[in-house]
C-alpha cells in the first residue's frame, strides 16, 4: 500500500516537480491548489512523465471544511508538503494583508487539521529571506534570522514560528522546514516548468523571455555591489535537486529518523554566483545572445547570499547535483516549448 502525502500548490512551479518525485519514489500523491497561480494542465502533464495521474482538488487552503473535507475523503494522509503560498516580493509591499491572510491561515488550517486526522508530519517550503543579508558567508543553519525586507518574507519567518510554537505546545506532529535558495530551471522533458503570470518576477523567466523575444531586453538591477563584478550574487540550485530535497524529507519523517520533532536544512548548491555570470553562463550553454542593461540598484535586494549545504549533504544525504548549464538549458528548453504551444 502506497503512503499517501498531500501536496499544496503541487501544481505550481516547484511544487509539481516535487509531485513528480513523490511518484517516482513511490509515493501516492493528493494535489491541493487554487490554481490562482498555476494551470490545471499541469495535472496532465505530470502524468505524462510519470504514467500515474496524482489526485487533484480544486481548493483555496484558506478554506478550512474544504481541507476537512479532503482528508476525510482520502484517509490516512501520512504527510504534508506545503507550498501554498502568495510569494511576489514586490506584490506583498503593496498588498501585505493579502500575504499575511494567505501564507499564514492556510499553514494554521493544516496545522490545526493535522492531528484530527492523524497527519504525521509536514514538510514547510520556506526561504533563505529569513537570514536576510547574512553576517557570514556560507550561511549556515544556525545564522541569526534578521528582520524581513518584505511581508513576503515575513510570513516566511513567522510561519516558522508558528510551526516551532505549535511543537512545543505538545501538539503531535513532526516538521522540517526546508529553507530554498533560488530555485530554476525545468524538467528534462519540458513538460512542466516556471510559469509567471504576466511580467515574470523572477530572474530566469525575465531572461529566457528576453532570450525568445517576448521581453525587450534584461535590466541587471546594479553593478556597484561590493562583489567582484558589482552584481547580485546568489545561490541558483535546479529545481528537480530541490524537488528531490522534499522527498528525502518525507523519507526521513515517516521513517522515524528525526532527532528533533522540528529540523531545519538549508536547500542550496554552496555555490554563489552573480547576475553577470549566470547571464554569461546562459549564453554560452545554450548559444542564444542576450540583450541587458545595467540599470540602478532595486530596493530590497540583499548584496550576496549562498548556502552552506553541508546539513542537508549529510544528515538528510541529499546533494544538489545539476550544473549550472544543464539546469540553464532546461529552463531555455522551457521556454521553447511554450513558445510551440502558443504559451508565451
Amino acid at each position: 500500500m502506497k503512503e499517501k502525502i498531500l501536496v499544496t500548490g503541487g501544481t505550481g512551479f516547484i511544487g509539481s516537480h516535487t509531485v513528480v518525485e513523490l511518484q517516482n519514489s513511490g509515493y501516492d500523491v493528493i494535489i491541493v491548489d487554487n490554481l490562482s497561480n498555476s494551470r490545471a494542465d499541469v495535472v496532465d502533464n505530470i502524468e505524462k512523465i510519470t504514467g500515474i495521474r496524482p489526485a487533484f482538488e480544486h481548493l483555496d487552503c484558506l478554506d478550512y471544511a474544504g481541507l476537512d473535507a479532503v482528508f476525510a475523503k482520502y484517509g490516512d494522509i501520512k504527510a504534508i508538503i506545503h507550498f501554498a503560498a502568495s510569494k511576489a516580493v514586490g506584490e506583498s509591499v503593496e498588498k501585505p494583508l493579502l500575504y499575511y491572510r494567505n501564507n499564514l491561515v492556510s499553514l494554521i488550517n493544516l496545522l490545526e487539521l493535522m492531528p484530527k486526522h492523524q497527519v504525521k508530519g509536514i514538510v514547510f517550503s520556506s526561504s533563505c529571506t529569513v537570514y536576510g543579508q547574512p553576517d557570514i558567508l556560507p550561511v549556515t543553519e544556525d545564522a541569526p534570522i534578521k528582520k524581513a525586507e518584505s511581508p513576503y518574507g515575513n510570513t516566511k519567518q513567522i510561519n516558522e514560528e508558528i510551526i516551532c510554537d505549535t511543537v512545543k505546545s505538545g501538539s503531535p506532529i513532526q516538521a522540517i522546514l526546508l529553507r530554498y535558495f533560488n530555485p530554476i530551471g525545468a524538467h528534462p522533458t519540458a513538460l512542466i516548468g516556471e510559469m509567471p503570470n504576466g511580467v515574470p518576477m523572477n530572474l530566469i523567466p525575465f531572461l529566457t523571455q528576453t532570450a525568445i523575444g517576448i521581453r525587450e531586453k534584461l535590466s541587471v538591477f546594479g553593478d556597484d555591489y561590493n562583489t567582484p563584478d558589482g552584481s547580485c550574487i546568489r545561490d541558483y540550485i535546479n529545481v528537480v535537486d530541490l524537488a528531490k530535497a522534499h522527498v528525502v524529507a518525507i523519507d526521513r519523517i515517516l521513517q522515524d529518523k528525526q532527532a528533533e520533532q522540528v529540523e531545519v536544512f538549508n536547500i542550496g548548491t554552496g555555490r554563489g554566483l552573480s547576475v553577470l555570470e549566470l547571464i554569461h553562463a546562459f549564453e554560452e550553454s545554450t548559444g542564444v545572445k542576450l540583450n541587458y542593461q545595467i540599470v540602478g540598484r532595486r530596493a530590497g535586494d540583499i548584496e550576496q547570499v549562498w548556502a552552506n549545504p553541508d546539513k542537508a549533504n549529510n544528515v538528510l544525504g541529499w546533494k544538489a547535483e545539476t550544473s549550472i548549464e544543464d539546469t540553464l538549458r532546461s529552463a531555455w528548453k522551457w521556454q521553447q516549448k511554450l513558445r510551440e504551444d502558443g504559451i508565451q
